[in-house]
């Protein structure tokens, strides 16, 4: 892959060959949900790629919210990844050690905060293993940058848009959560969250759109399961999950199918099902 095919998604084998390389900066993005009973900082700690930084997305973010995780201000952004040692020239290759979910959170973050240069390591962390590549548990040696973030809004959607929307159907809501918790047949992993969907959403399970080894499936193939799913190529898509992290990871897909109408509800699930004055569908 050359400089000027940079992004979405790098491979493995890319990133290995490009190490080192003095614009390029590696994010580790890991995120888990409390019942998978896994530290994203421990992990990292334990074993990253070689240079990388860890990014937490539970504290990158809007301290002041009620809600997890949920966009912080851009001067916060910028101030955050610049003492990551991350500045406006660099390029960016996000990876994370689950499901790509937390990586694409973190790409999503920094397009809506004006960066372009910015990609996903396909596979992630249990590729790069697989594959024979490197880790370690050294810690990186940071300079600290100059960010200068611009949040780009339309990127990003809040409760009052997308309840909006569930009246006018202008666009469409494409929910990730796995299909169970879309119908309200099980249960929401976080407590106090009733149970179901919005009026008028889709659904397709992030997980769906990777193949067994954990990258990313083909165009083509992504664009007939977003079609499978009920969304259409007319109207733009709106991303939700259980708080804005997995969403991301349908974001990307949509992306890679050369959709850019894109956004993500940040408040996703969490807002939405932890109100009483929202509707649901069950």
């Amino acid at each position: 892959m050359s400089d000027d095919e940079f992004g979405p998604l790098v491979s493995t084998d890319w990133l290995a060959d490009n190490l080192g390389a003095p614009d390029l900066r590696v994010v580790d993005g890991s995120f888990y949900l409390p019942t998978e009973n896994r530290s994203p900082r421990g992990e990292y700690d334990a074993a990253h790629i070689p240079g990388s930084v860890f990014f937490d997305i539970d504290g990158i973010c809007d301290t002041d919210s009620p809600l997890p995780h949920m966009f912080p201000t851009a001067a916060g952004f910028g101030d955050a990844v610049g003492g990551l040692g991350i500045g406006n020239g660099h390029r960016i290759v996000c990876y994370d050690g689950g499901k790509m979910t937390g990586a694409c959170r973190v790409w999503w973050m920094f397009r809506a905060f004006g960066h372009g240069d910015v990609a996903v390591l396909d596979g992630g962390m249990g590729k790069w293993r697989a594959d024979g590549h490197a880790v370690t548990d050294a810690p990186p040696a940071v300079a600290p940058a100059a960010f200068a973030a611009e949040f780009r809004p339309g990127m990003v959607r809040s409760l009052d848009e997308v309840l909006g929307l569930t009246r006018s159907a202008d666009e469409q809501i494409l929910d990730a959560r796995a299909a169970g918790r879309f119908s309200g047949r099980e249960p929401e992993p976080r407590a106090g969250m009733r149970s179901g969907h919005m009026p008028g959403a889709f659904n397709l399970p992030y997980a769906d759109l990777l193949n067994g080894d954990g990258t990313l499936k083909p165009a083509a193939d992504l664009k007939k399961l977003f079609h499978a799913a009920g969304i259409n190529d007319g109207a733009p898509v709106v991303t939700s999950c259980g708080s804005g992290i997995s969403a991301a990871l349908l974001l990307l897909g949509l992306h890679v199918t050369g959709r850019d109408d894109i956004s993500l509800y940040d408040g996703s699930w969490s807002e939405w099902g932890g109100r009483a004055d929202t509707p649901v569908v069950t």
